[in-house]
């Protein structure tokens, strides 16, 4: 992976979205669908000083999709109850802590985009996007934040107007 978001979720709800097809209930407007989460694991050479395994033991997270008339995606809502288990494949040690969002992700037609989270969030940052915008580079933050992102995928922008609740690299030391 070339570089790693804000939120290792966004790059994988993105990805998942991109798979969802269109159907004739669209028409009626926009539906909730499930978004899947697989267990992944964060490189300790490039955040933590060691691996970390991400596995969501509770997973209710839906997404819709809003578009132009043209078909063209503006908007990618999320919301639902999410839960992720974060353990240093090293100790062992585990924390589970609530990441339930909602996010909004607002794309403009040059590919780049905003996303709004909202509530509780898990952060993912290299250590010098962390030193740039003063946040852990693995965390669950509380409050509004909201991450600018170039049309290339790189994060150009974050603004937290909130509190980070836990910093997950030392917790899990």
């Amino acid at each position: 992976m070339r570089r790693i978001g804000l939120i290792v979720a966004l790059g994988a709800l993105l990805g998942m979205l991109g798979g969802m097809t269109a159907s004739p209930a669209l028409a009626r407007g926009p539906k909730w669908e499930f978004v899947p989460a697989d267990p992944y694991t964060i490189p300790g050479d490039t955040h933590c000083g060691f691996d970390v395994g991400v596995s969501f033991p509770v997973n209710k997270d839906y997404a819709k999709l809003l578009k132009t008339p043209d078909g063209v995606v503006v908007a990618i809502l999320t919301t639902g109850n999410v839960t992720a288990s974060l353990t240093n494949l090293g100790t062992g040690k585990t924390i589970t802590e609530n990441i339930s969002g909602p996010v909004k992700v607002t794309i403009s037609t040059d590919g780049s985009a905003v996303v709004a989270f909202k509530g509780h969030t898990l952060v993912t940052l290299e250590p010098a996007q962390a030193k740039q915008f003063g946040l852990p580079i693995l965390g669950v933050t509380a409050g509004a934040l909201t991450a600018s992102y170039d049309p290339d995928g790189n994060l150009v922008s974050a603004s937290l107007q909130g509190n980070v609740l836990v910093d997950l690299c030392a917790a899990l030391s």
